[in-house]
């Protein structure tokens, strides 16, 4: 049977709309949806499976069917597949209830007397489908005239001021779905702005005061105001031991789980902003002495004495 579209172009088009629809309605973040989903792509694949078993199916149904017509039946349907879409019954009197158009056989019915230099006009009516969208702007105009400038709606500044409430809204739920940044243990640098210090300053007195005392003199835990550090010291050990935990201490335990690594930073950086404040009662060091490494400088040659090289001589 003549089919409008053919099933090689049917097929593709049915099976796009379907994918497209899934990873629309399917949040999977930066990843395909049958990435992400294997059960997607299953789906993907036996759907796809399906739609070409029922076009092949649809084709066998057809071909017996013909074969099941008499003569006479195979004439009449020759005759209706040789008649083209646009020329169809069906699209023609979609067209004639569009427009009202006279059959140029009805011409005469619709001919004024105006005659310019031997042209003529003809009277036709407006196409409805003109006709109902002219009608529908004058229903629009009036409902917005009554709604915004009668009933006092919102305004184009308050319309302004609603979106940008709402963006920021998406905003904030984008930040807070989005992957956190990480600091790694090569790339972290001791911070020494007042906002991140009186962050880590409040993470250390949650989670570490109990142990370190709130001034950082040390109470199970080490003193970590003097110079002296178990571990080592600088800002990179004192990261990767909050962020990993000790291995000789089981209570020190990793927080990187937990905080996340850049507030595992802040706490750090704040630690180290202790360095030498002597709080009263602090603990005795505990450790060694911690000297951050430095360059190594050239030592200058010694220069030759010109005497003593003479006398050598």
């Amino acid at each position: 049977m003549k089919k409008l579209i053919p099933s090689y172009v049917r097929v593709p088009l049915i099976f796009a709309f379907v994918f497209g629809a899934l990873e629309y309605f399917i949040d999977s973040g930066d990843r395909p949806a049958f990435i992400k989903f294997p059960m997607v792509g299953l789906f993907l694949v036996v759907f796809l499976f399906l739609l070409v078993a029922i076009e092949i199916v649809v084709s066998a149904i057809d071909k017996v069917t013909y074969h099941m017509l008499t003569d006479a039946q195979r004439e009449q349907l020759k005759e209706a597949q040789s008649v083209s879409f646009t020329e169809s019954k069906w699209v023609q009197s979609i067209m004639k209830s569009m427009t009202r158009s006279k059959a140029i056989e009805q011409e005469a019915d619709v001919m004024l007397e105006h005659d310019y230099d031997g042209i003529k006009e003809l009277d036709n009516v407006l196409p409805p489908w003109w006709v109902y969208l002219f009608y529908i702007t004058i229903i629009f105009s009036i409902v917005y005239l009554v709604r915004f400038h009668v009933m006092g709606d919102y305004n184009q500044a308050q319309e302004f001021d609603q979106e940008v409430a709402a963006a920021k809204l998406e905003i904030e739920k984008n930040q807070l779905i989005a992957p956190k940044e990480e600091i790694t243990l090569d790339k972290v640098t001791m911070l020494t702005d007042a906002e991140s210090l009186a962050k880590g300053k409040e993470i250390f007195a949650n989670a570490c005061a109990a142990c370190h005392k709130a001034d950082g003199g040390g109470v199970v835990g080490p003193n970590l105001t003097d110079e002296y550090w178990i571990n080592g010291g600088g800002i990179k050990n004192v990261f990767k031991l909050i962020a990993e935990g000790s291995k000789n201490n089981p209570t020190m335990v990793g927080w990187a789980k937990t905080l996340g690594t850049k507030e595992v930073q802040k706490v750090a950086s704040y630690v180290m902003s202790l360095q030498g404040t002597k709080p009263a009662g602090a603990k005795a060091p505990e450790g060694e002495k911690w000297v951050e490494e430095a360059a190594p400088k050239t030592e200058a040659a010694p220069v030759a004495d010109s005497t003593s090289v003479v006398q050598k001589q």
